[in-house]
C-alpha cells in the first residue's frame, strides 16, 4: 500500500499484479507526510499502528477504513490493478515454489497439494481480489480499477489522473512459469473457479 496525504491518493497493492513495479515508480513523488507498507524490498512499515501490524504490503480496503474511517477515504483518490485470477494464481505459486524441486517437476501436483493446506489457503497472497478491494457492503470501493493485463497503459491514465509525468514501468518481483492454460488441468481449474468465482464475475474476467 502506499497513502499518500500530499498527492491525495491511496493505491492498494493486490499481490501479483505489477504492484513493485508500481510502487518504484510512484515512489519518487512522495512527500515527508506519505507513508507506504511493503515488506519485500527494504521493509517499510506504516505510522499507523494498526496497519503496521498486519506485517505485510497488502493492506485490503476494509482494514485501512477500519483505522481512518469511510468517510475519509473517499478524500482520496483509491486505486489498484488486479489480474486474471488463474494467471494470478499460477504467479503466486511458482513465486513461493522457486527454490521448491518438487514444483519444477510437477507444478500441477504441487498447486492441488497447496489448496489442501489451511495455512496455505489462508495466505494474502492467495486472497481473492475482490476481498481486498471490497467495502463492508462487498462493493468494490475504488475510483479505479487497471488490469495487470494493460499495465502500462493502465498506469499512464493514473499518472494523468494524478498530475504526474509518465514513466515506463520496470518489472519486479517477477515468476517464471509457463502459462496458466497449460498448467491446470480441469480439475483444478474448477477448484479455483470455486475460490475465485466473485474475481471472474467482479472483474470481468472470462475463465
Amino acid at each position: 500500500m502506499i497513502f499518500s496525504e500530499s498527492r491525495k491518493f491511496i493505491f492498494f497493492a493486490v499481490p501479483k499484479t505489477g504492484t513493485h513495479a508500481v510502487r518504484a515508480a510512484l515512489r519518487p513523488h512522495l512527500s515527508a507526510s506519505d507513508w507506504e507498507q511493503q515488506l519485500r524490498y527494504g521493509q517499510q512499515l506504516s505510522p499507523l499502528p494498526e496497519i503496521a501490524a498486519i506485517n505485510h504490503g497488502h493492506v485490503s480496503y476494509q482494514q485501512i477504513s477500519d483505522v481512518i474511517g469511510e468517510g475519509a477515504l473517499t478524500t482520496f483518490f483509491r486505486f489498484a490493478f488486479t489480474r486474471h485470477p488463474f494467471d494470478r494464481f499460477v504467479s503466486v505459486c511458482a513465486f513461493l515454489a522457486r527454490t521448491d524441486a518438487s514444483y519444477i517437476e510437477n507444478p500441477t501436483g504441487w498447486m492441488k497439494r497447496a489448496l489442501q493446506r489451511p495455512q496455505f489457503r489462508q495466505r494474502v497472497l492467495v486472497a481473492s481480489q475482490s476481498s481486498l478491494l471490497s467495502d463492508q457492503y462487498g462493493g468494490i470501493a475504488l475510483d479505479y480499477v487497471g488490469r495487470f493485463e494493460s499495465l502500462q497503459t493502465d498506469f499512464d491514465a493514473i499518472c494523468v489522473r494524478l498530475g504526474l509525468p509518465t514513466v515506463s514501468l520496470e518489472f519486479k518481483n517477477t515468476s517464471a512459469h509457463e502459462a496458466f492454460q497449460k498448467l491446470l488441468d480441469d480439475e483444478l481449474r474448477e477448484v479455483l473457479w470455486e475460490r475465485y468465482e466473485e474475481d471472474f464475475a467482479t472483474f470481468n474476467y472470462s475463465p
